[in-house]
């Protein structure tokens, strides 16, 4: 998959990434970390790359723009603040998640479940939890 991390997560979750044979960028190799959400939003959407961000702003932009692209995954709570434990988490449960991110998904990652969203969001919700 390719990934693009947002300044929310730490550079580490991309390097952890492409250790494991994932094109991974962080938003740092582009010189964007200080470019607003619109823009960070728009360049994984041009390079087809899935967002990974603790950022729930993006969630908000999917929806008010009724957007099917770029696809998010989004960390929800403090204990998941570590990049170590956040790609833990990520690669632990790729297999569940792929396929709903190659389609259009927002992917939450939460303490303990994970809630997957397809996109646009409001018009078709799927949720699994628990996985």
């Amino acid at each position: 998959m390719r990934w693009l991390v947002d300044n929310a997560c730490s550079p580490l979750l991309a390097e952890g990434l492409r250790l494991e044979g994932h094109e991974a960028v962080h938003v740092r190799d582009y010189g964007i970390e200080s470019a607003e959400d619109p823009v960070i939003f728009e360049r994984a959407k041009r390079e087809n790359r899935t967002l990974i961000t603790s950022d729930t702003d993006f969630g908000t932009i999917l929806a008010l723009g009724g957007e099917s692209s770029p696809s998010i995954v989004l960390f929800r709570r403090s204990s998941q603040r570590h990049p170590n434990q956040q790609l833990r988490l990520l690669l632990a449960n790729l297999r569940a998640i792929t396929e709903p991110l190659e389609k259009g998904s927002m992917v939450v990652i939460e303490d303990t479940r994970i809630r997957i969203h397809a996109l646009p969001l409001g018009k078709s919700r799927e949720k699994l939890e628990n996985l």
